[in-house]
């Protein structure tokens, strides 16, 4: 039988290699963390259908490698919403290289969060909340901390990222038909009742005479 849902959003794992990106993947798709996660070469895919506000939205998550000599494969695939980051500071310095890329490349609303990995190595953070809280404000990012290893925060991560998309697009500053925008309709009748109505087909009326 073949899968239905409302919306697809495309999804970008973006940050330094290093960062948990692969296993924040696997927590949100299999619930379980990913023990012999090695960097990722390239790109890495995953998908998982969740319920965010009444509507079915399938999330196309694309991991991407975070080592400089695949910054250009990962470039390509600059569509839709993005996460990345960490606890550590070399990382921390490195986000507002991967934030302009994203906005450089990726559609002109696109909507970020920006995940603090790691939470549960706390005794060996290099970045304060209050550090990371206070990027994310200037930036006009979401923020979370999360743990890739005991799951906190990361199924509510994508879903706030995807919530987020969903008001966008009822209130009109996002448009699932809009080609590279990173969203799009899933299921053709929902498609058809999104449609003003002088765009909708008109029944003809019998004649009379």
């Amino acid at each position: 039988m073949a899968e239905t849902y409302d919306f697809l959003f495309k999804f970008l794992v973006i940050g330094s290699a290093g960062t948990g990106k692969s296993c924040l993947l696997h927590q949100f798709i299999e619930n379980k963390f990913k023990q012999d996660s090695n960097h990722t070469i390239g790109v890495e895919f995953g998908s998982r259908v969740v319920n965010v506000g009444g509507k079915t939205v399938k999330l196309q998550i694309w991991d991407t490698a975070g080592q400089e000599r695949f910054r250009s494969v990962t470039r390509s695939y600059y569509r839709g919403a993005g996460m990345g980051g960490s606890s550590l500071r070399e990382t921390y310095n490195s986000l507002a290289a991967w934030l302009t890329d994203a906005r450089t490349l990726a559609s002109p609303n696109i909507v970020v969060i920006l995940c603090g990995n790691k939470k549960d190595l706390d005794p060996e953070r290099e970045v304060t909340f209050l550090e990371a809280s206070r990027f994310a404000q200037e930036n006009e990012l979401m923020f979370l901390e999360t743990s890739a290893l005991t799951g906190e925060n990361v199924e509510e991560a994508f879903l706030k990222c995807a919530r987020t998309i969903l008001n966008k697009i009822d209130s009109g500053e996002l448009d699932p038909e809009r080609m590279g925008s990173g969203i799009q309709y899933g299921d053709a009748s929902l498609r058809q009742l999104r449609q003003p109505r002088s765009a909708q087909a008109v029944a003809p009326q019998p004649c009379g005479c």
